[in-house]
């Protein structure tokens, strides 16, 4: 079975990335040329070429992008596990609102390829929670998704 490839986001991906996600992000690392992975969940797909999501500005992904902009998202529902591949560029380097330094990147969809393993379906998303606060959490996550939602007013 040759696992299906597409060149923009199909219907069922663009509804799950209309909320909050986990979902896993690959760059190469700007100094080994080397993977380098982190999980994030503040993802928004506006359309079927676009995924926007926030990382601490801080983190090694930001310089990872600015030097080599290839990076792919791994999204793990709809049934199965998909790699998104794109072109990222840090669009704001400091989200404006939210309480932490957070730099926003939109990535440019090329491909989007189904790389579940022969024979199997997914059958629950991953599941998580947030560690601290509930309320703050719930505020922070409201703040940030906003901000994924209203970049063009910021940039």
């Amino acid at each position: 079975m040759v696992n299906r490839v597409d060149t923009k986001l199909k219907d069922d991906l663009l509804k799950m990335l209309k909320n909050e996600q986990f979902v896993t992000l690959a760059t190469v690392h700007h100094e080994t040329g080397s993977p380098d992975m982190n999980s994030i969940s503040w993802v928004y797909a506006p359309d079927e070429k676009t995924i926007r999501f926030a990382v601490d500005r801080r983190s090694r992904s930001v310089e990872n992008i600015k030097q080599k902009p290839e990076a792919t998202l791994n999204i793990i529902g709809s049934g199965s596990s998909y790699a998104v591949f794109g072109q990222a560029e840090v669009k704001v380097d400091v989200i404006e609102g939210p309480p932490l330094k957070l730099a926003l990147i939109e990535l440019t969809v090329n491909e989007v390829k189904d790389i579940m393993f022969y024979g199997a379906r997914v059958t629950k998303s991953v599941a998580y929670e947030k560690t601290y606060d509930e309320e703050a959490a719930a505020k922070l996550d409201r703040q940030v998704m906003t901000a994924l939602q209203t970049v063009n007013d910021q940039s």
